[in-house]
């Protein structure tokens, strides 16, 4: 069986796009070649900055011959059926074969497809792949109408086996498929010929190219840090940037240079952050003062000078990047020192949203919010409004405007240099976390209180003007918002009723019908919605001093507002389900706690759906779900047949088995059990207290008939039904629970 090989040389590819490209060659040319019926043993795909690769070992020579069958027209069937048939089968009528069926003579065709060479499958494949290659950007160049991502130069396909190497014969706009390819662009410029793929990639590795990104990243990396471990210091993990770094060169040499003095001083992540957007650079600390003294880069060539030259011109660029940076840092700094706050002022003429106003307005909002949150959080209200309106102010910093990622990170720096309390410094970099599942929680309770601020602010804005995700859109992050309050609350162990605060934030969010209010009604509305956490009669008892055109946008907020709150906190149910499934907690066990009274205070939520679904994952819990839901079917069927609804109680005295007797018994330990459990949140207690019933339910099915002739009886067992979906009901809705 030969073996395929494949490389597109051309220009410099991006280094973003060499992975996926390579992915997209191997899955293209691999599928091509199933479907024209090559099938092989493994395939592997290589990328450099100037080449993608891909070896494909074990390929059928030829593809095999194909049978195929095709049912036709019946016999006797009109002449322009019959030719049409053998037009699209392309026989003559004495190659057709007539067969019995149920229905009757019916022609029969056996199409035979000889199989293909290789090579002539292999050539249509790649042409088909080169020309609609899926590139995020491409370019063309020449006279030819042909896309790639850079200029294409040359194409290697060669089949190999037994007998030696054959090219693969292909041209494209010009370019004639070879054996050829060169090496390094300028240690090793000149075009050799290969004939296998292990021939490849030692004459390129002679030729000063590492066809494996994933080696040149391990000796990028192996030399960095032996290189600052002989200097005493460290570089600091940037999987990331090694990856970029590998795929801007066939040929790594790593260096180590020096940061001028004078930059030392600048935060580290400053340095850091200048290094690598700018210059690619990894930077190396002190690991017993953390502070960035030098450099790694890596050339794409050795040098007489063992890299000297390129060094000193990487340095004299790094110096004018770093003076750049440490201009913004000592200006900030200044400003930060005499008023801090000035930043925040001009935040507003930077519009957050055109519906939801200035960057400066959703401070406001947040700041309002924060107040709220603060007493249920255990932050100072206080220190909660201050930090809200200070975590946001680096957003008009020079250091910021040159480096975005910084914000809330230099942010920390300026409150701090503003003399404010280090807690409410440390929001502006900790509200905007956590921005990702693996991304840490904050704990300080002012940080915890602003960043659920900010998120719920976000979440309630976007959901008063109807700018939700849809699909697989979601271009404000609002999933990830609703996720980040979810741990917030989780994590810390916080007891939030959300109506509320989605009540007052989303009023606060209603930019237009406010505008048609008295700003005294909407904080009158805000107090009481604040006060009773009960938006309809807060509405109420507001609304009953309105006099005039102002009670229009009232009863246009009285509407919109709880549609909206609704809306928004299903969204919550759907991303806690989410958030719930890596803990292994079913969707259905999620549907039973959200049907319970309370669903808005989400720790309540989770705790409830742990310990159910440990419950339920038991023998016991398992069972007593069956035997609840026949119970409640029982029960439902003749309530719908009688008209009336049985739960006036059962009476033990009409009791007539030793298992109904049991089962009253167990129902009044259960429920003594389960009620104070419940009052005091322990909801493992009130579940296994719970699933205690399974036993007792059992029996009572299996020894008692409740439909009964006699109605007294029949009565009496339907009420003792109904208090197992009572005692059961009080736990969680398990008409839920699928199964």
């Amino acid at each position: 069986m030969p073996d395929l090989l494949i490389e597109l040389f051309s220009e410099e590819i991006p280094a973003r796009m060499q992975t996926r490209a390579g992915e997209d060659l191997k899955k293209r040319i691999t599928d091509g070649l199933v479907e024209g019926g090559l099938t092989y043993a493994s395939a592997a795909a290589l990328t450099t900055p100037r080449r993608l690769t891909l070896a494909v070992e074990g390929l059928l020579a030829e593809s095999p011959t194909i049978h195929e069958e095709r049912k036709g027209p019946k016999v006797g069937a009109p002449d322009k059926a019959i030719e049409g048939f053998l037009r699209g089968a392309g026989l003559t009528r004495d190659q057709l074969e007539e067969r019995d069926t149920p229905k009757g003579a019916v022609y029969f065709a056996t199409i035979e497809k000889a199989g293909r060479p290789a090579a002539e499958i292999i050539a249509e494949v790649l042409e088909a792949t080169i020309r609609n290659f899926p590139w995020p950007k491409s370019m063309r160049w020449g006279a030819g109408s042909m896309r790639w991502v850079r200029p294409l130069h040359s194409i290697l396909c060669i089949l190999t086996d037994e007998a030696g190497a054959q090219v693969v014969p292909l041209a494209i706009e010009g370019i004639t498929s070879g054996d050829t390819t060169e090496g390094h662009r300028f240690m090793a410029p000149n075009r050799f010929t290969v004939t296998s793929f292990e021939d490849y990639a030692a004459k390129l590795k002679r030729a000063f190219v590492v066809l494996s990104p994933e080696e040149r990243a391990e000796h990028i990396w192996n030399d960095a840090q032996n290189m600052a471990f002989a200097a005493g210091l460290e570089v600091v993990d940037d999987k990331g940037l090694l990856a970029e770094v590998a795929g801007l060169v066939e040929w790594p040499v790593v260096l180590m240079g020096q940061i001028d003095e004078e930059f030392l001083e600048l935060p580290p992540e400053v340095l850091q952050t200048s290094m690598k957007e700018h210059q690619k650079f990894f930077s190396v600390k002190n690991p017993k003062t953390g502070r960035i003294e030098r450099f790694i880069t890596v050339a794409n060539r050795e040098t007489a000078d063992n890299g000297a030259t390129i060094l000193a011109g990487n340095q004299k660029v790094l110096s004018a990047r770093l003076a750049d940076a440490k201009f913004f840092w000592e200006n900030d700094l200044r400003v930060a020192k005499s008023d801090i706050a000035q930043w925040t002022r001009a935040l507003e003429n930077v519009t957050f949203h055109n519906k939801l106003g200035t960057q400066a307005e959703r401070i406001d909002r947040i700041a309002a919010l924060a107040r709220e949150l603060a007493p249920v959080v255990g932050a100072d209200a206080d220190q909660a409004e201050k930090a809200a309106r200070l975590a946001k102010a680096d957003l008009n910093s020079e250091m910021v405007y040159e480096f975005p990622e910084l914000q809330g990170l230099m942010g920390r720096y300026y409150v701090d240099a503003a003399g404010e309390d280090a807690a409410v410094a440390a929001v502006a970099q900790e509200h905007y976390s956590p921005l990702g599942p693996s991304d840490d929680v904050p704990t300080a309770p002012l940080s915890v209180t602003v960043a659920l601020a900010d998120k719920l602010d976000t979440l309630t804005g976007f959901w008063a003007i109807d700018e939700k995700p849809t699909g697989s859109k979601d271009p404000f992050a609002l999933r990830r918002a609703a996720l980040g309050v979810i741990r917030l609350i989780v994590n810390n162990d916080l007891r939030l009723r959300l109506d509320r605060f989605f009540d007052s934030q989303l009023v606060r969010s209603e930019r237009a019908i406010n505008e048609a209010l008295p700003e005294a009604n909407v904080r009158d509305l805000l107090e009481e919605i604040a006060k009773h956490g009960v938006f309809g009669a807060s509405f109420q008892t507001v609304k009953e001093k309105l006099e005039g055109s102002p009670a229009t946008a009232f009863l246009e907020l009285e509407k919109k507002v709880p549609d909206a709150s609704d809306d928004l906190l299903s969204f919550f149910h759907d991303r806690l389900k989410v958030f719930l499934r890596d803990e292994g907690i079913r969707h259905d066990v999620i549907d039973a706690c959200i049907a319970m009274e309370g669903n808005d205070d989400l720790n309540l939520l989770v705790k409830r759906a742990r310990a159910l679904n440990a419950v339920i994952a038991t023998e016991d819990g398992e069972n007593l779900v069956q035997g609840f839901k026949r119970a409640n079917n029982i029960l439902s069927q003749a309530e719908e047949k009688d008209g009336v609804e049985y739960s006036y109680g059962a009476d033990v005295k009409f009791a007539e088995t030793d298992s109904e007797k049991a089962l009253f018994a167990a129902l009044d330990a259960a429920e003594a059990k389960i009620d104070p459990a419940l009052k005091a949140e322990d909801f493992p207690t009130a579940m296994a207290a719970m699933a205690e019933l399974r036993g007792p339910v059992d029996a009572f099915f299996e020894d008692v008939q409740v439909n009964t002739d006699n109605d007294i009886l029949r009565r009496n067992r339907l009420n003792l039904l109904s208090q197992i979906r009572k005692v059961c009901s009080s736990v969680a809705d398990l008409t839920r629970i699928e199964g």
